[in-house]
């Protein structure tokens, strides 16, 4: 329910902007305008902004796959507050995911990054810890446990965070991973115990 309000929000606003690229120039994401010049929205809003439709329909597709399956998760262990503790892990990773990056890039004015993939990352982290052997189809046709496909995920991540070479916000894919791997833990300490038993069933 809460993930299908948020992918068709975020789409609505992807479209309108597809057309009116004033709103990507005035709210995507860039260090620069959000410290020197105080444009806070954009912190927010970035996450709400896509490149073209394929950088959507991945984004929100992957979304709502995770995002229903995580919502049962915080059903079960979270009880009456499931949805602010949701709404805090979605948000919370547009926030956290991209601060390495606006102190990377703060004197960059040329650096800017749109999409909501750091909180999509999270989402997709918190899903693979609550079932870390549950199978992820890599592609959508090479199948992994969830728990092997995070390890990769970071690695890789990390060292295209470290090379720079592409316009993809591999700094947001991490932190963003990192954010929605540790939420739950922060959210009930005890789900640490779980995490571990799901961990060694195999």
């Amino acid at each position: 329910m809460v993930t299908l309000v948020i992918v068709l929000v975020t789409s609505i606003f992807s479209v309108i902007a597809f057309s009116q690229h004033s709103l990507v120039y005035k709210y995507q994401f860039n260090a620069y305008q959000i410290i020197n010049r105080k444009q806070y929205s954009r912190l927010i809003l970035h996450a709400f902004l896509h490149a073209n439709w394929t950088h959507l329909i991945v984004n929100m597709l992957v979304l709502y796959s995770f995002g229903t399956a995580l919502e049962r998760h915080f059903q079960q262990f979270f009880g009456s507050s499931w949805i602010p503790y949701y709404l805090i892990l979605y948000f919370g990773a547009i926030l956290v995911s991209p601060l390495y990056s606006l102190y990377k890039h703060r004197k960059d004015y040329h650096y800017n990054a749109i999409g909501a993939s750091g909180a999509v990352s999270a989402v997709v982290f918190a899903a693979i810890f609550f079932d870390p052997w549950n199978k992820i189809y890599f592609f959508m046709m090479i199948p992994m446990p969830g728990i092997v496909f995070a390890v990769l995920y970071l690695v890789y991540s990390w060292l295209m965070s470290n090379r720079s070479k592409d316009n993809i916000a591999h700094d947001a894919h991490f932190f963003g991973a990192v954010f929605g791997f540790l939420l739950p833990i922060m959210l009930s300490p005890d789900l640490l115990t779980y995490f571990i038993n799901q961990l060694l069933r195999r």
